[in-house]
């Protein structure tokens, strides 16, 4: 919805009578983006998780294990993800242009949502044939499936170690640390699942342990899923309090109310933030105060809640605002 402004937007001069916008200068250094040294990891985790997919699609079929087929389904999962990760970190790197204005930051978003979706697609796939397989249960040979799934075990507990010094500062990183932690118990569970056929002979056993699996992804996903779409639109990250960024605020020196708050993920490293603050009229000589209180305000906001780049719009507490009213937009 586009609204009319009657504010000059070019200085902060509140007391010559212009509600003005100042963006501080100092706000901007993103220093949550992507890191480009993780490439190593994502190639290594690539290779292994690649390697491991083949070996499982071979083994299972060859030993007719749906579970291990179910697994090598996820792991492909995996692959794809990790190829996006790493795809979107790069991109979200590259420097605006004159059309994309906030760079590529938003692809790290675009490439968590895909990742929900090429997921949630291979669950109904494995639900749909464990149906099969719990009418028409086929015979499984135990020690191969195992052998593979161990494989599994090794080759994702070791990704995720690999992810794991950086996931505390990139939510990327994160997500795929933990979706490697439990790649590593999905595969238990398949292991699992051979040993007690090879004990039991029960052939049910292998579907049913796909119906695990599914649920354990189904599980792990829909929080990605969520968030993603969150931030597709424009949601508040979930790590912040709107409230007490709004405290905050109000607590600056000089400043007397706010209001057309915004805050949003440009990114899933990076947030932004938009707000109105409304300062009393005062002279010429108030112009050096503002100022201070704008790299007060940028410094804080980064300091306290991660907020890298804010843009602030003082205005005088004599003038109406047209997007004060909480309803607008």
């Amino acid at each position: 919805m586009a609204h009319d402004h009657d504010h000059d937007h070019h200085d902060h001069h509140d007391q010559a009578g212009h509600a003005g916008h100042a963006h501080h200068g100092h706000g901007h250094a993103h220093g949550h983006a992507p890191a480009a040294g993780n490439n190593r990891a994502f190639a290594i985790g690539l290779a292994l998780n690649g390697g491991l997919v083949v070996a499982q699609i071979v083994v299972g079929l060859l030993a007719g294990s749906l579970a291990l087929l179910a697994d090598a389904g996820h792991n492909f999962g995996d692959v794809l993800g990790l190829l996006l990760a790493w795809g979107s970190g790069a991109l979200s790197r590259r420097p605006p242009t004159a059309r994309r204005t906030w760079g590529y930051g938003r692809s790290t978003i675009l490439s968590a949502l895909a990742n929900a979706v090429i997921l949630l697609v291979a669950v109904g796939a494995i639900v749909l044939e464990a149906a099969h397989r719990l009418a028409a249960p086929m015979p499984v040979q135990g020690m191969p499936v195992v052998f593979v799934a161990l494989a599994g075990i090794a080759v994702n507990g070791i990704t995720a170690w690999l992810f794991m010094a950086g996931r505390e500062h990139d939510l990327n990183l994160r997500a795929v640390f933990l979706h490697m932690a439990g790649d590593a118990a999905v595969s238990l569970a398949v292991v699992l699942a051979a040993l007690a056929i090879m004990a039991t002979g029960w052939l049910w056993i292998d579907p049913i342990a796909s119906l695990g699996i599914a649920a354990v992804i189904t599980w792990g996903t829909w929080s990605v899923l969520r968030e993603s779409i969150d931030l597709a639109m424009d949601a508040v990250p979930p790590h912040l309090d709107v409230a007490a960024i709004e405290t905050w605020l109000l607590n600056l020196p000089g400043v007397t109310e706010l209001h057309d708050l915004h805050v949003w993920g440009f990114s899933t490293t990076e947030t932004a933030l938009t707000v109105h603050l409304v300062r009393p009229a005062a002279g010429d000589a108030d112009l050096l105060l503002a100022d201070l209180l704008l790299e007060h305000a940028a410094e804080g906001l980064r300091a306290r809640f991660g907020i890298a780049h804010a843009t602030f719009q003082l205005e005088c507490g004599d003038r109406p605002c047209a997007l004060a009213p909480a309803d607008v937009i």
